[in-house]
């Protein structure tokens, strides 16, 4: 092993487990810190000739916690290489966005980030990657060429549609970690030098008024326009700005990969509302900047969300939303997320075809509603609560399915069902049963 080797007595156990969010922290019993792929393959076939089950953690945003075990941490496997002239991008399994975005700034070449690019490349795509400006780009998974991934036998393979059609379908999308321990993955960059967009905060007042009319606004976009909405209820702490800080806002997120001048066109019905914003950050920024759509902490946060995807948004249900979790509620939610789903987001890559369609939820869902809240007390103990009454009061215009990196958990012990659809449940399956018949790898998100 080139990277450190570590138990719960050593000094740096805890500092090697630390994540994101503060909730999802493993306890296994012994923890990993690959280096590059060798040291995988090495704790991978360590792990299997005692049975005993592997779980991978790269920067520790996503929630799936687990005792026992051996756990291999990825974020020292830093390599990146991005051709200028192809936009073929290959990363290591620790590289996070933000140096996919700064290695393609000079090149014009485009990273299909989500809100945050703190966020790792790999668990990111493997779960889907929904990116801030989806419907123009696709999910991120569609990007995929190729994984390199260490299986349960202990041997790295490179896996494509053509070495492994199968598992190549299953881990763009099912959550590579239940699959193996993925070392490295190529994908090919969408071209964007700028874009338009940034938020638009308005009161938390006027969110009976400002949810409709986004609602509708929503519904007929052009592919180029991605859009989302968020009820923000922000505590006031560094970073927040003073403007949005122990307010409940409405935060309205708009990217638009074109022209500015047909961008602010087509903002023109949200700006005609009589609202006053609070603030409003809309304007023509380099690709570089995508952080500021979203504005989502950079710092360690503890947090439970939940999500699901739906296949309408009637004014029943804003108005369902606005009761919940607009003003006078009191909800102890931080933020409840609407995201515009359709244009590239609904079309299957021609590349999959062959192999029956994708393994992505959200391909036919009109958006996704994700909600999240600190777990802190004394909010932590209302948040189980509040994440299962905002998700069945829209059961009735949800699809069944979930985006799996905006699946969550409503608490510590009991996952959300219903985050992918049965007939690619059953394939998923068994895809898993092939590249891992003896489960080694079962410290995440369940498959069934």
């Amino acid at each position: 092993m080139r990277g450190p080797v570590l138990t719960s007595g050593d000094p740096g156990f805890a500092e090697e487990l630390a994540a994101f969010n503060p909730l999802a922290a493993r306890s296994p019993e012994i923890v990993v810190g690959a280096t590059c792929a060798a040291d995988v393959v090495a704790a991978v076939r360590w792990a299997a000739e005692r049975g005993m089950p592997v779980g991978v953690q790269a920067t520790g945003h996503g929630w799936a916690a687990g005792s026992g075990g051996l756990l291999i941490t990825t974020g020292r496997m830093q390599e990146l290489d991005l051709d200028a002239g192809t936009g073929l991008l290959r990363v290591g399994a620790g590289v996070r966005w933000r140096s996919v975005l700064d290695a393609g700034a000079a090149s014009g070449w485009a990273a299909p980030c989500g809100s945050s690019s703190d966020v790792g490349v790999v668990g990111y795509t493997l779960g889907g990657g929904l990116p801030v400006l989806g419907r123009a780009f696709g999910f991120a998974a569609d990007r995929v060429t190729a994984v390199e991934m260490v299986t349960a036998s202990g041997d790295l393979r490179r896996v494509t549609a053509d070495s492994d059609p199968e598992l190549f379908w299953a881990v763009r999308g099912g959550g590579g970690g239940l699959l193996g321990v993925v070392t490295a993955l190529e994908m090919t960059l969408p071209r964007l030098a700028t874009f338009h967009g940034g938020g638009l905060f308005f009161p938390g007042e006027s969110a009976a008024e400002v949810l409709p009319v986004w609602a509708e606004w929503s519904r007929d976009l052009p592919d180029a326009m991605s859009t989302s909405l968020a009820l923000l209820r922000l505590p006031a702490m560094p970073g927040v700005p003073e403007p949005l800080a122990g307010r409940l806002v409405v935060h309205v997120r708009v990217a638009y990969a074109g022209d500015a001048d047909r961008c602010e066109a087509l903002l023109a019905p949200l700006r005609a509302l009589s609202v006053p914003t609070v603030l409003d950050t809309v304007g023509e920024h380099p690709y570089g900047d995508l952080d500021l759509v979203h504005m989502d902490p950079d710092q360690p946060v503890p947090f439970r969300d939940a999500g699901c995807l739906l296949a309408e948004l009637p004014p029943a249900a804003v108005d369902r939303l606005v009761a919940l979790a607009g003003p006078g509620s009191d909800s102890p939610l931080l933020a409840v997320e609407l995201r515009r789903l359709g244009g590239a987001l609904s079309r299957t890559p021609a590349a999959d075809l062959p192999f029956g369609g994708s393994v992505l939820n959200g391909r036919s869902a009109a958006y996704s509603l994700h909600a999240v809240g600190l777990g802190v007390p004394p909010v932590a103990a209302l948040l189980p609560g509040a994440l299962t009454t905002l998700l069945d009061a829209v059961r009735s215009w949800a699809d069944g399915t979930s985006l799996l990196n905006l699946h969550g958990r409503a608490t510590d012990d009991a996952p959300l069902t219903g985050s992918r659809a049965p007939a690619a449940l059953a394939r998923l399956a068994a895809a898993k049963s092939t590249a891992d018949p003896t489960d080694l790898f079962r410290l995440g998100h369940p498959i069934g």
